[in-house]
């Protein structure tokens, strides 16, 4: 009898497992495993999770305050979170008191960029002068051959042009840009994996890693860049599900269900129109800022788009869709396309007003009279001159970029930077003893440096989530997991074609947040799926724990090197773990 009952369930598992394709029964070996048919709504629109009612208990609330509690901490925490941030990264912001690393060349582009619309050529051995003259030093009248747009200088001259021309001026938007990413990725964290936990623990990963933090504290351009490409991604990332929520809008009721459930239907999934999408309009005006700051933005434009593209296969096809690619390139690609490429392109070329609007009689911007004069004749003299004189400038530009292979001390090679192989020092100074910070009852001589080094062990726990989160998404189909590469890969790969270049480690500040989402999701795995044993939580706990104390304290531990604080040589030399640090 127990036999008899017993063979149909297994010839019916066995007949399920040969329905499914060839590629998943394959890879069941590798640990991939079938996304389970839950409710169709639920699968386009995943309700967030929240606390165990233990948890309530454990505390002493009732379930109207602790869901006081769910509702709040949503953006509670997140701004908790953003507040030390903000903190750290402000506190004695304009120490060094110096031109470090290549402010040089931003802090006095963007001076000059709200004062006359354009780069000028400043004098080689200015920078004292800067600093002991501030906003009153006169500024040069020639053009200057800059390689890069005017976005990110613009921005840095926006904190000149509220608090002076002088170190905590030209760090000031930089501090408050990198201040605002930590929120933007805690909400991130918290849409992507539905989880408010998991959302404020990558946040707080970010507010801790060495590299923001050093990249929040000086004028440089990437850290712009970080910035519109994280707002961008989160663009794209509410436009999802704000879409999906759409579709499953649309989707009939089941007829056999009385709580309201939805059941795929093939001609709503593949007809419906998603409508006005404006935040895709402003993922294609963020792109366009990413663009205009540094060219490597273009790059992100390609990936993200196609990101989106793909999410709205993955909703048509989980709405019931029996040709998802075909619907998406008949209802979706080409808004998809109107909305990002073209409204990105326009904010790159407005980005440029300054120089356009400069004059043409040659005292205007770099380039701007070339049209006027070595660019006349062609085929193209129809188009307006300040367009051809941009277009050439961009040439040369591009030329410049892709022959850039001046060595440096402080270039490495991208396959370095997972593990912080070659981060960049933007300052150091030896002080003697009782100067500068440097205590007095010290025996040597001390060291203050400005270290552009990632918190090492936030980004050597990352090179493992990196292989975690690649298994999720090839053998589990995660979509959150194919984000966070796409991320990383949108900021990491396009350097790998160019390593005969100059490139420099702290480039890949462009990708961090997408690292802090990678370990947010690996300690997620390391908790527990729901419905785990308490011991399983239990151990899952401590190892997070472990490794979330260990990133807390390595930042701390770092600190000096972070901060340009003096320390005596031999706390320094302690702290440069690799020999490629010095």
């Amino acid at each position: 009898m127990t036999s008899t009952a017993s063979s149909p369930d297994t010839r019916g598992g066995q007949a399920a497992e040969e329905q499914q394709p060839p590629w998943q029964r394959r890879l069941r070996r590798f640990g991939h495993a079938a996304r389970p048919r839950a409710d169709v709504g639920a699968r386009l629109v995943p309700p967030y999770t929240e606390p165990s009612p233990r948890l309530w208990m454990t505390l002493g609330l009732s379930r109207t305050a602790a869901g006081q509690v769910v509702r709040w901490s949503g953006w509670v925490g997140p701004l908790l979170i953003t507040l030390v941030a903000g903190v750290t990264r402000f506190w004695n912001l304009g120490s060094p008191k110096a031109v470090i690393f290549d402010e040089t060349y931003y802090a006095k582009d963007a001076w000059a960029l709200v004062h006359r619309g354009f780069e000028v050529n400043w004098p080689e051995k200015i920078n004292d002068d800067v600093l002991r003259q501030g906003g009153s030093i006169a500024i040069p009248h020639d053009a200057a051959y800059v390689v890069h747009p005017p976005v990110g200088k613009y921005v840095i001259g926006l904190g000149e042009w509220l608090f002076g021309f002088d170190p905590f001026g030209w760090r000031f938007m930089t501090a408050v840009l990198g201040t605002l990413s930590v929120l933007m990725l805690c909400r991130i964290g918290r849409r992507l994996f539905r989880s408010t936990f998991l959302g404020c623990l990558a946040g707080a990963l970010l507010a801790v890693d060495g590299l923001h933090f050093v990249m929040s504290r000086t004028a440089l351009l990437d850290q712009v860049l970080m910035f519109f490409v994280l707002a961008a991604f989160g663009c794209f990332l509410i436009d999802r599900d704000r879409a999906r929520a759409r579709l499953a809008a649309a989707l009939p009721a089941d007829p056999d269900s009385a709580d309201g459930i939805v059941r795929p239907d093939a001609h709503v999934a593949e007809t419906t129109r998603l409508g006005w999408r404006p935040w895709r309009w402003a993922a294609g005006l963020c792109l366009g800022l990413a663009f205009g700051t540094k060219w490597n933005g273009l790059y992100v434009m390609v990936f993200l788009c196609l990101m989106t593209v793909f999410w709205d296969v993955g909703a048509r096809r989980v709405a019931g869709a029996a040709r998802p690619y075909r619907a998406v390139l008949r209802r979706d690609v080409l808004p998809a396309f109107v909305s990002t490429v073209p409204v990105a392109l326009c904010t790159y070329v407005v980005s440029w007003l300054g120089w356009i609007l400069s004059p043409t009689d040659g005292s205007g911007g770099y380039y701007r009279n070339w049209a006027a004069t070595a660019g006349k004749g062609g085929n193209w003299t129809w188009l307006p001159d300040w367009l051809r004189s941009l277009w050439h400038y961009e040439h040369a530009v591009y030329e410049f970029h892709v022959g850039l292979s001046s060595p440096h001390t402080y270039q490495s090679n991208p396959w370095s930077w997972i593990v912080d192989g070659r981060p960049v020092s933007y300052f150091y100074e030896s002080p003697l003893p009782g100067k500068d910070g440097c205590p007095a009852d010290t025996t040597e001589k001390c060291a203050r440096e400005v270290l552009a080094l990632g918190t090492p062990m936030l980004w050597w726990v990352a090179a493992f989530a990196l292989v975690y989160v690649l298994w999720r998404w090839v053998f589990r189909r995660d979509w959150r997991a194919g984000a966070i590469l796409c991320g990383v890969l949108a900021g990491y790969l396009p350097w790998f074609f160019y390593q005969e270049r100059t490139i420099f480690y702290f480039y890949a500040v462009v990708f961090v947040p997408f690292l802090c989402l990678a370990v947010a999701m690996l300690i997620g795995a390391m908790l527990g799926p729901p419905g785990s044993s308490e011991r399983r939580r239990t151990v899952g706990a401590a190892a997070s724990g472990v490794v979330v104390l260990l990133i807390l304290w390595n930042f701390i531990y770092f600190w000096p090197i972070y901060t340009g604080t003096a320390i005596p040589i031999d706390s320094w030399r302690s702290r440069m773990w690799l020999d490629t640090w010095v």
